[in-house]
């Protein structure tokens, strides 16, 4: 009450925040008539004039108004497309490094043109991430046009460049690319050997167009480089073999005394946890599985690696279903994106769970991968200095994106008032009633030529509705994920008058739907194969013009573009997502969800009440109910789920939080070794640590010296840096520090003399080259380990311990113990490793491919080389007996 009060007198939040951009708009506009009176030239040399201000000590902020004025004359200029005031708005938070709701329609793209060109002008680059290669490519070509024109380079990062043209897009003062291969390529960069080969720059500022999707649906996906791992595939048929003879079953609740404390029953091998995607097997399924694999207990942990093949199988049967969570295409298993419904080549599931879904398919299962570098989105854009985005759909979530980002959300006012208007659900009893209904309404819309947009949300329930539109002989798209490549046409033509469009979800997202068609796109789809194409479009643009034209003013009168959603999603924004479709600049529209009681949603969270209404009202079969407490119910269900959602990313990001500080450590130690700076002293540094460690080892600090373990001090120093070196006198006098001091000299002295033997530039190399050996074998062992620390951290729970903070104690216990080894075999490395002249190892190449051949003729094994001597008799500086050339100590001897 009090709240609703104060905003009636002093408005909202967003409406403070707009109130307050108001004045800058009006400073834009002003500017107008001065900035239309520049030339082509004077319009582009205001770039060097803005960056001038800049190095003078201007600021961005300062700047802003004319840098916007200039923009808009530019796409003026450039496409003939002026930037609407809500649009500058649009600009500005998003230059402020916060996120613009602005719904479908509002020409987000051009938005981007602003902050971008305003950010670009310090000259540290600025990226600009969109979902798919296609929208990237679009708007590097498209909106590159206005920064080209203004003397900016611009680049586009797509799948299949090499690192030369990867460098250069990312050299250039904008970069247009994909979420995925931003990603990549900074893990990629984080495993060479050489900065010069190194892609990115620093991460400046970055504006994500469909925001919600990049930092929210797929936050919870990990991007993995991964290597293959030595696990035997028959291990997977054997265990897929075992699954189908099982049986589901299910938890009874038994309320015991007054209480009512409840007892859990668990009936058949396993049980389906509908809510939390898990499957369990029962005590009755555990002695059935190990009858059938012939093993004692599957709980052993020598069978630790045969349970999490059971485990990763019964997933793939009960929860993984085909068309829905992926497909069977060209003899491999594709993901389907669970958001976007297109399909996801190259990508697997980790853990053994693809290769799983491949055996339960009876398709070649690809070997194992272990992972080598891994980052999630959330903790790769929490690197950017400044970070903005843009989506149609943003409030509902604002909480998350200012926990997770620290990111506000301002809804930009549309250009033009929204009149579409969205009905309330109708629910049916069945599916099957709710499909022949949505069937009769497509019908119905489509004989009297409006166009319907029909979201599903798999790839089973598009083709069951295709199916069933063909025998009503209505013509129809059907857009997802097996289709994607013509994804962009063929939204852009949903438009059109009577057109059927069926899309997964939100297919084709980024793609303006025009109302009578898009003439562009379809004279260019016209032109595409003719041999003179600039002509052909000419000609095919004259003609599409007046028909769309003509085919727009029978759609709107029609009532415009109607939404019919066949199911609801667990997320609102993806519902309103779908809605947005229609509706845009001004246009009319109409949007309706047809639900029933069996749909995932509604029988996992919540349709007892409503199934109670139906039954109770004798609602009989094929009518519906059609209420706003339906829709209020439902609403309330999605809230539950999107608050669980955001449970599950907030916990995967404390967890991931551990392993990216850790992250940030390795990758600045491998940039500083690559840098070549301060080598010895970092080596200098490892072997002051390694010698303090072992003298608070063996001498303690509290017991007299002629007590210290001398022996076994003196065995260390031989087995960490290859010789013995000269111990003091144990008199009473002798300190823990001079001792330190003394052997920190030597081996420094030891060192040098290495360096002497092999020049100091070649040295200098092989500390280089060792280091980031070490490094990045240890760093993947590591996230190996890290991966079976979170598989079993859960269980912590039982003992009454706090999982989180036990996998943050381990882990860093963990990285310590790595770090530990790191320094370890680098120093033992450093003080053993020889180098031979490459004369040398063509005469060893030579002499064994003789050997090989003479083995091979006498029809035996090669033997390894093994001098016949009595090693006692041999001095150690002699010539080796093997006939290397080398001192004995230096070869057979070493």
């Amino acid at each position: 009450m009090i709240n609703s009060l104060i905003k009636k007198i002093v408005g909202s939040k967003n409406d403070r925040e707009l109130k307050r951009l108001q004045p800058l708009v009006d400073r834009i506009n002003a500017l107008e008539p001065q900035i239309q009176g520049l030339s082509d030239e004077q319009l582009r040399g205001r770039t060097a004039e803005f960056r001038q201000r800049l190095d003078n000590g201007e600021s961005l902020d300062d700047l802003l108004p004319e840098a916007f004025a200039t923009v808009r004359e530019a796409a003026v200029r450039v496409l003939g497309m002026r930037h609407f005031d809500v649009q500058l708005i649009g600009g500005m938070v998003l230059h402020q490094g916060k996120i613009a709701e602005m719904k479908t329609g509002e020409g987000k793209t051009l938005v981007a043109t602003l902050p971008s060109y305003l950010n670009a002008l310090t000259g540290r680059g600025v990226h600009v991430v969109t979902v798919n290669d296609y929208l990237a490519r679009r708007d590097a070509e498209w909106m590159g046009q206005v920064h080209r024109f203004l003397g900016l380079s611009v680049g586009c990062i797509v799948h299949g460049l090499t690192e030369k043209e990867r460098q250069q897009a990312y050299g250039c003062d904008i970069t247009y690319g994909t979420n995925n291969e931003f990603g990549f390529d900074y893990l990629r960069d984080n495993m060479k050997f050489a900065l010069e080969d190194y892609v990115q720059r620093e991460h400046h500022y970055a504006i994500v167009d469909e925001v919600d999707s990049i930092l929210i649906d797929e936050a919870r996906t990990p991007l993995i480089i991964s290597g293959p791992s030595e696990t035997s595939s028959e291990l997977y048929y054997m265990v897929n073999r075992i699954i189908p003879r099982l049986k589901q079953g299910e938890v009874i609740e038994h309320r015991d005394g007054k209480i009512g404390q409840a007892r859990k029953e668990y009936t058949g091998d396993y049980t389906i946890d509908e809510k939390s995607k898990t499957a369990t097997l029962t005590e009755e399924g555990v002695a059935k599985v190990e009858k059938m694999l012939g093993v004692q207990n599957l709980y052993d942990p020598s069978n630790i690696e045969l349970l999490h093949h059971v485990n990763q199988a019964l997933k793939a049967h009960t929860l993984f279903k085909r068309d829905v969570d992926y497909v069977v295409k060209d003899g491999e298993v594709q993901i389907v994106d669970e958001f976007t419904g297109r399909l996801m080549p190259g990508r697997r599931w980790s853990d053994g769970l693809h290769q799983a879904i491949e055996a339960k398919e009876g398709v070649k299962i690809e070997s194992e991968n272990q992972t080598l570098a891994t980052i999630t989105f959330q903790n790769y854009f929490r690197m950017y200095e400044k970070l903005a985005g843009m989506t149609g759909t943003a409030d509902t979530e604002a909480a998350e994106f200012n926990e997770i980002y620290k990111l506000d959300v301002v809804v930009i006012p549309t250009n033009r008032p929204m009149i579409r208007i969205d009905q309330s659900d109708v629910i049916y009893k069945t599916e099957k009633e709710k499909f022949a209904a949505v069937i009769e309404d497509i019908v119905q819309r489509h004989d009297k030529g409006q166009p319907v947009l029909v979201g599903t949300i798999s790839i089973e329930n598009s083709e069951r509705l295709s199916e069933m539109l063909k025998k009503r002989g209505v013509p129809h798209n059907v857009l997802n994920a097996k289709h994607h490549e013509k994804e962009a046409f063929i939204v852009a033509q949903a438009g059109r008058k009577g057109a059927v469009t069926i899309a997964t979800n939100m297919a084709g997202r980024g793609t303006d739907i025009v109302l009578g068609g898009n003439p562009e796109m379809l004279a260019r789809q016209q032109a595409q194969n003719a041999d003179d194409f600039e002509t052909a479009y000419q000609e095919a643009l004259e003609h599409f013009r007046p028909i769309c034209a003509r085919e727009k003013e029978e759609v709107l009168a029609a009532g415009g573009l109607y939404i019919l959603g066949t199911e609801r999603h667990e997320s609102r924004r993806i519902d309103n997502q779908l809605r947005g479709r229609s509706g845009r600049q001004g246009d009319p529209g109409e949007s309706r969800f047809y639900l029933s009681l069996e749909d995932d949603l509604l029988r996992i969270f919540g349709s007892q009440r409503v199934a109670f209404v139906m039954d109770k009202l004798k609602i009989p079969e094929g009518e519906p109910i059609e209420h706003p407490m339906i829709s209020r119910a439902i609403e309330n269900a999605q809230k539950k789920v999107e608050a669980h959602n955001f449970e599950i990313r907030k916990h995967l990001i404390e967890y991931d939080d551990v392993m990216n500080r850790q992250r940030e450590v390795i990758y600045q130690q491998r940039r500083e070794v690559l840098a070549g700076e301060n080598i010895r002293e970092t080596i200098d540094g490892i072997i002051e640590e390694i010698v303090l460690d072992m003298v608070a080892t063996f001498c303690p600090e509290k017991t007299a010296p002629e007590d210290w373990n001398w022996s076994s001090l003196l065995e260390d120093c031989f087995n960490q840096f290859y010789f013995r070196p000269e111990l003091p006198e144990p008199t009473p006098s002798l300190t823990q520090r001079e001792l330190e001091e003394m052997l920190i000299a030597q081996v420094k002295a030891r060192l040098d003399q290495r360096s002497e033997e092999m020049t100091p530039e070649v040295f200098e190399h092989l500390m280089k080259v060792l280091l980031l050996q070490a490094i990045d074998a240890k760093w993947k062992d590591h996230l190996l380990s890290i991966d079976y620390l979170k598989e079993g951290i859960g269980l912590r729970g039982y003992g009454q311990k706090n999982p989180k903070e036990e996998y943050k104690r381990e882990a860093y216990q963990l990285f310590m113990d790595m770090m530990g080894r790191i320094r370890q075999e680098v120093v033992q490395m450093l003080f053993r490793v020889q180098l031979v002249r490459e004369e040398e190892v063509e005469r060893l190449e030579q002499e064994e491919r003789q050997q090989r051949l003479a083995i091979g003729r006498a029809g035996g094994a090669p033997q390894a080389r093994s001098p016949k001597v009595n090693p006692e008799k041999i001095g150690r500086n002699d010539p080796c007996p093997c006939g290397s050339g080398k001192k004995y100590k230096k070869c057979c001897g070493a």
